[in-house]
């Protein structure tokens, strides 16, 4: 028997806003304080404001590509499930990871559900955090992007998309974290 799979939802505005192709071409400066955003927690139903960290805890801010509630980016979706796996090895060191997407409210409370994600999933449906922390696009969808903040809120470490490696590991993540620690 055949199965299909199901595709609808995923031709939308947000898709043919992010159709063409558009390098992360990321000019952010290490060291430097990355811009502030305000996103809705699907998982937590609260707003965060990145700025409310700064002072208080290092964070990790993880761009990642989920087109609809029923299609993940195969290349993303391992990434999801590992960072919510280890989110415990995170938080017990003092940090919060904030999973950004560019889904609707609806999809993500759908991928919260299915996924069991303990970590906050933030709502950017207009694609603007995306934009402002230069991932790049193609295919319908910005593409993924890990960014580590220590306390201060400044940068220290980024991972921009390729096809080599499309995210940083849980492990290199944990690593950076340590250094930023020390």
């Amino acid at each position: 028997m055949l199965t299909s799979t199901d595709f609808s939802g995923l031709i939308n505005e947000r898709f043919f806003r992010n159709f063409l192709p558009i390098p992360a071409s990321n000019s952010l400066k290490l060291r430097g304080i990355t811009p502030d955003f305000e996103l809705a927690d699907i998982t937590h139903k609260r707003p965060v404001r990145l700025s409310d960290y700064r002072g208080k805890q290092s964070v990790i801010i993880a761009f990642t590509r989920i087109f609809t509630e029923k299609q993940y980016c195969p290349l993303c979706y391992p990434h999801i499930k590992a960072l919510n796996e280890n989110y415990e090895q995170f938080s017990g060191r003092g940090v919060e990871i904030l999973m950004i997407t560019s889904t609707d409210r609806q999809q993500s409370e759908k991928v919260v559900q299915d996924l069991g994600l303990k970590m906050p999933l933030l709502s950017d449906r207009a694609c603007g955090v995306f934009r402002a922390y230069e991932v790049g696009q193609a295919l319908g969808a910005p593409l993924p992007g890990q960014f580590v903040l220590d306390k201060q809120g400044k940068l220290r470490f980024k991972h921009l998309f390729s096809f080599l490696s499309p995210n940083a590991s849980v492990e290199k993540l944990l690593e950076v974290i340590t250094q930023v620690a020390s």
